[in-house]
């Protein structure tokens, strides 16, 4: 019996460095406005495509939301805009009216600035819950924004929504679709309060592809459901998590459409901008150092393979047995069965990577500890949990608990 193989992804720096280039008709800038207390430290970004572009979006599930999420959500549903302008070290959220109208403000200015209408102009914040947004600096930041607008500015863009996370995260890929070069771009951001709750963080695709209104939303569902949703961090749901996925089609002649034979390496490109950001943010785990796949297979279902793998990926136990590079698959165990899904114990098998640690749900015979140890020694490894009571499979991204996320997570404020 072969275990599913260790996690794997491309090199995220590489990834950065080929991403200066947006698709065709979008422009983007990042500068330092003065939000954060860090100074000189990037903190409004912008993002405008010179045709309206279509948009879906994805948005938190937490009952309480962030102003920008409901001002954005609601803009969202006619499906056009032009410009997002998102705001770091500041949430926005639990701000009552005057959050609400500082988003409005946000939108306001920026299509001013753009000449855009309002409506077009979608609004996005992420960082300290509670506080009042600086207006008045992001007011003034605006024009300078704007005028910064360029082909070029992604990696700006994508320093300046950056939080807790080390790294910009953002990729290209480019596919040819009916002699049409059609170019994609991801960026992202989060470290912390990553869950699968609609979205996990903040995550925004642009493309040049012209795509049929009723493909868009699917698109970023399907594909969202075996990227952004198969990672987790700490299990909790931020505030603000918001996804969204503009395309403004100044690359294409014909839009696409689901049926179309020209839709599939469209879409194959696009699940592999998402597969490589959701990537990109576990790898950026705060005080992360382990990047584990939990793998569950043999289940009655989907649903409930899923609910197992979530179960142990969130356990602060097994995660901090990850961190210390101790086998104790007695956590393991432990976690399943308090999962709320019916199986077997006693047939269930464990393996680190290649190395099977449990067997008939007891000790494996001649599973040695040292083999053990040094699968939990390496950066990347998966935990393959054999049920053995069907052919469902299902697999999540998690990291290790350290004492680098305590730290970080009781200094956040100050």
């Amino acid at each position: 019996m072969t275990p599913a193989p260790a996690a794997a992804g491309r090199n995220t720096k590489s990834a950065v460095e080929g991403s200066r280039l947006g698709p065709k008709g979008f422009q983007a800038a990042g500068i330092a406005c003065g939000i954060k207390a860090t100074e000189g430290a990037k903190d409004l970004a912008l993002i405008y495509s010179q045709a309206p572009a279509k948009v879906a979006g994805l948005f938190t599930t937490n009952r309480v939301k962030a102003a920008p999420v409901l001002a954005t959500r609601r803009k969202v549903r006619r499906g056009i805009c032009q410009a997002l302008i998102v705001n770091s070290g500041n949430a926005n959220a639990c701000t009552g009216e005057q959050g609400l109208q500082d988003a409005e403000a946000m939108a306001h200015l920026t299509a001013g600035a753009l000449h855009l209408p309002p409506q077009h102009v979608l609004v996005s914040s992420t960082g300290v819950i509670g506080h009042p947004l600086p207006m008045e600096r992001i007011e003034q930041g605006i024009p300078s924004l704007v005028a910064r607008l360029s082909p070029l500015g992604f990696p700006d863009a994508a320093e300046a929504i950056m939080t807790t996370d080390t790294r910009p995260k953002i990729i290209t890929e480019k596919v040819a679709v009916d002699g049409d070069e059609i170019t994609i771009l991801g960026m992202a951001k989060g470290a912390g309060m990553i869950r699968p709750q609609l979205a996990t963080m903040l995550a925004f695709l642009l493309t040049d592809a012209r795509v049929a209104t009723e493909a868009l939303s699917d698109l970023l569902h399907e594909g969202a459901r075996s990227t952004f949703h198969r990672i987790t961090i700490d299990g909790d749901t931020s505030t603000n998590d918001m996804l969204l996925l503009m395309a403004n089609g100044e690359a294409s002649k014909r839009a696409l459409h689901a049926q179309d034979r020209r839709f599939r390496p469209f879409q194959e490109a696009l699940f592999k901008v998402m597969d490589h950001l959701a990537l990109a943010i576990v790898r950026d785990g705060e005080g992360r150092t382990k990047v584990v796949k939990i793998c569950v297979r043999g289940g009655k279902n989907s649903r409930a393979a899923e609910r197992l793998a979530f179960r142990v990926a969130h356990s602060p136990l097994v995660k901090t047995a990850f961190f210390g590079q101790d086998p104790n698959w007695g956590r393991i165990m432990a976690a399943m069965g308090d999962a709320g899904i019916a199986f077997d114990p006693r047939k269930v098998s464990i393996f680190f990577d290649d190395i099977i640690v449990v067997e008939h749900g007891v000790h494996a015979p001649g599973a040695g500890e040292a083999q053990q140890r040094r699968v939990l020694q390496q950066e990347e490894f998966t935990v393959t949990i054999d049920l053995h009571a069907g052919s469902a499979e299902a697999s999540i991204l998690t990291t290790d608990l350290s004492t680098d996320y305590v730290r970080i997570n009781a200094s956040y404020r100050t």
